[in-house]
């Protein structure tokens, strides 16, 4: 297996295993309440994100940037081809008014055309406004209003009515442009007559103090807030990623970096990647959509190394395999690739970092089996070339972290936050510890408060709300940003993440439980779709839960019911409320029995984007599921 290779090398690479060394700080009893990782990259004191094409092609002209799908073929881009499309689309903006300082929002889904507006709004000084695709008239108009953006590029018919409505009654609407009526073609017709000179001074007039982005929250609740990111905070998150992990790749696993990209761009970790690849010249592709089936062929196509995703990803792709299992009448056997999967891979790495003796000779045959009957399908599903990948966004389950182990895939964890510039923790790439987010960042400390809040320090910390100085008060206390999360350190400073403080229920019987634990859990099992744990004032801890749709019609198929059964029927089945019941049996492992569900309810429907129950980065609005669930939410307490 690769992954167990690579580990075996990089044990002897000590260069590599101690280039960061983190420093923890005890309180008077011995707990650990600080830990601090020194930066491996130097602080950005001149210049801008924006010289990175341009620094690429002067240094590497005809290294591939990135590989632009066009049908069915991946099309090289060179560093000199990439970095002139940049200078020709940055003089349109030039010629169609664009200021120094000025913003210009883009509203798309993540595709080429992004990446490179994104370096073109820089080029020509200009500050990036990113807008989900998704976002709603209201939405948008909040946006471009807040942020004074007087420029909008969108991606879709759809999206530009969307704009045109939600601006009509700005004293000044904003000029757009539209991807798909090919925009970047027309600025570049716009600024043609411009000298490739203009867009230079524009960029050497930038420092790493300017603002590059304004990057608005996605809004669990109340109007989200934008914000303000340097060039300096993204350089040192980038830089000091990079640092940290692309030497490593590269000299473990001999291979070529590359990547696939199909996290949103208009979220801050998106757009770090990006930076990140075009800082390593490791080679991008553009995905659109996150859903399974549109991103498989992606996949299969273009074969990346590495991916940085979510634990939605990864827990569909533990479910499909389970599905196709199933209609190959071998569910029972992927549950036992499953389990075998949890402990080979607990019992491999327990060997690695020297606190077990590994696995004996009957756990290695029976993974041997089950690699060339599961875990070689799940490689498969990734393209066939990826032994790593990054999670983010939220925790994700520790034995689904060893299930992907197992299949020969090592998933990193880290955690961040807009305000953090994506990442400010990572799991070491040669200290796996599934179960934590990992390590302070190069340059980044961080710290627990007395009530359990973790606070960040460091260049990648933001340095303040737009327009909204009341908010940058209420989270910024001598550069420590009060993060809202709870989680500890252990000894060698790993942070693992407990729950969102404001979200603390508090049961009538004075217990403290963070429904974050039981829903992360919950999620990580078929049939369920999402989850909503409540219990606040209550006597005990309950759940509403939704199917997941796919689960559902493999379910219906699986017992030859028809595949138009209404969702009451299947809600009210015994047998899905039993398989639903071992998911939450699954959620319960993790608490004491005061904490654990009681009772769930399942309701139809989804919580989704479009109705207004869900981020676009896919968490759960709590305040909009429990008013749109109250009837529910009283029925499962007897009222």
């Amino acid at each position: 297996m690769g992954v167990r290779k690579d580990l075996k090398r990089a044990k002897q690479r000590t260069d590599l295993m101690d280039r960061t060394r983190v420093e923890v700080i005890r309180d008077a009893e011995g707990v650990v309440r600080e830990a601090r990782t020194p930066p491996l990259a130097p602080h950005a004191a001149t210049g801008s994100t924006a010289e990175l094409p341009f620094t690429n092609a002067a240094e590497a002209p005809d290294a591939v940037a990135l590989r632009r799908k066009q049908g069915t073929t991946w099309h090289p881009v060179t560093t000199t081809a990439f970095a002139h499309e940049v200078t020709a689309v940055a003089k349109g903006l030039l010629a169609a008014g664009l200021e120094p300082g000025g913003r210009v929002a883009v509203m798309s889904r993540t595709r080429y055309e992004w990446t490179v507006l994104d370096f073109a709004i820089w080029a020509a000084g200009g500050q990036t406004v990113p807008i989900y695709a998704t976002s709603s008239a209201d939405q948008v108009e909040w946006i471009v209003r807040d942020s004074g953006a007087r420029y909008v590029i969108t991606e879709t018919e759809e999206n530009t009515e969307t704009v045109v409505t939600g601006t009509a009654r700005h004293q000044q609407q904003p000029h757009v442009w539209q991807l798909d009526a090919d925009a970047l073609a027309e600025l570049t017709t716009l600024g043609r007559d411009l000298p490739d000179d203009e867009v230079t001074k524009r960029r050497a007039a930038l420092t790493p103090d300017t603002i590059a982005t304004v990057c608005y929250t996605s809004g669990t609740t109340g109007r989200p807030k934008g914000c303000v990111l340097t060039h300096a905070n993204l350089h040192a998150e980038a830089a000091n990623t990079v640092e940290l992990l692309h030497p490593i790749f590269k000299e473990v696993t001999h291979q070529t970096a590359s990547t696939l990209l199909f996290l949103p761009l208009a979220h801050i970790l998106g757009r770090t990647l990006q930076i990140a690849c075009l800082m390593a010249r490791i080679e991008i592709g553009h995905c659109p959509s996150i859903k399974p089936d549109e991103l498989r062929p992606a996949l299969s196509e273009f074969r990346p190394t590495f991916l940085v995703g979510v634990p939605y990803l990864f827990e569909k792709i533990h479910d499909t395999g389970r599905a196709t299992a199933e209609k190959m009448g071998r569910g029972s056997s992927f549950d036992r690739a499953d389990r075998i999967a949890v402990r080979f891979g607990e019992a491999y790495l327990n060997k690695f970092l020297g606190t077990g003796k590994g696995p004996g000779a009957g756990l290695y045959a029976a993974w041997a089996l089950y690699d060339l009957l599961v875990y070689r399908r799940v490689r498969k599903e990734l393209g066939g070339r990826m032994r790593y990948a990054i999670s983010g966004g939220s925790p994700l389950d520790r034995n689904l972290n060893l299930f992907f182990y197992a299949a020969g895939i090592i998933v990193y964890e880290g955690y961040g936050l807009t305000e953090t510039t994506a990442a400010a923790t990572i799991v070491p790439p040669l200290k796996p510890r599934p179960g934590t987010v990992g390590q302070p960042v190069p340059g980044t400390a961080v710290r627990i408060a007395d009530d359990g809040e973790v606070l960040i320090k460091g260049g990648i910390v933001f340095g303040s709300y737009w327009n909204n100085q009341a908010a940058t008060d209420a989270v910024l206390t001598d550069d420590w940003f009060a993060t809202g999360d709870l989680g500890s350190l252990d000894e060698d400073g790993y942070l693992t993440i407990t729950g969102r403080k404001k979200d603390i229920l508090v049961t009538s019987g004075g217990k403290n439980v963070s429904p974050a634990v039981l829903e992360d859990r919950l999620r990580s099992r078929p049939p369920v779709g999402q989850c909503f744990v409540v219990g606040d004032n209550r006597p005990f801890i309950a759940a509403l839960i939704t199917l997941d749709p796919d689960a559902v019609a493999h379910w219906l198929a699986v017992r030859k019911l028809p595949a138009d059964t209404p969702m009451t029927e299947v809600t009210q089945d015994p047998r899905m409320r039993a398989a639903v019941q071992k998911a939450v049996d699954y959620a319960n492992e993790a608490v004491s029995r005061s904490e654990s569900i009681r009772a769930f309810a399942l309701v139809e429907g989804e919580f989704s984007e479009e109705n207004g129950l869900l981020t676009p980065s896919l968490k759960v609005k709590r305040h909009a599921v429990a008013a749109a669930y109250a009837r529910e939410i009283e029925a499962l307490y007897g009222n």
